[in-house]
């Protein structure tokens, strides 16, 4: 592998993949998809830089940091890395944008759990977008 190939795959990373949410219990997926940016994609750099933002104007006179504010934070960060989905609520498309991303990631930890296990995962990325 040469430097120009590390700074191609972190290049693809960015277009994100394609993830199937499965149901937590049976394993099947419950027809919901997400595109996620890869763990080296400069999308999920700037979310990281983000959360320390957050977390900074979050602190209070003495630095503190809440953990209900840390966990905003982190739910926060996670909802920058989904670049796109197939989400429906009521039988109609949920738009896509910031808010409605961390309203879904609230809804359940699982499904957090699922978002932040694939979009950490580099073998998820390698090949194909």
């Amino acid at each position: 592998m040469q430097l120009n190939d590390i700074i191609a795959d972190a290049q693809d990373q960015d277009r994100g993949r394609d993830f199937d949410l499965v149901d937590p219990v049976t394993g099947k997926p419950i027809g919901i998809s997400l595109r996620i940016a890869g763990p080296d994609s400069a999308t999920q750099a700037r979310a990281r830089l983000q959360m320390v933002d957050d977390l900074a104007e979050m602190a209070d006179e003495t630095g503190r940091v809440s953990a209900a504010m840390r966990e905003k934070a982190r739910i926060n960060s996670l909802a920058r890395c989904v670049l796109g989905w197939d989400v429906k609520e009521d039988g109609e498309p949920v738009p896509f944008n910031h808010a409605n991303v961390v309203r879904f990631l609230r809804a359940a930890t699982w499904v957090q759990a699922q978002v932040d296990a694939f979009a950490s995962d580099r073998a998820a990325f390698r090949g194909q977008s």
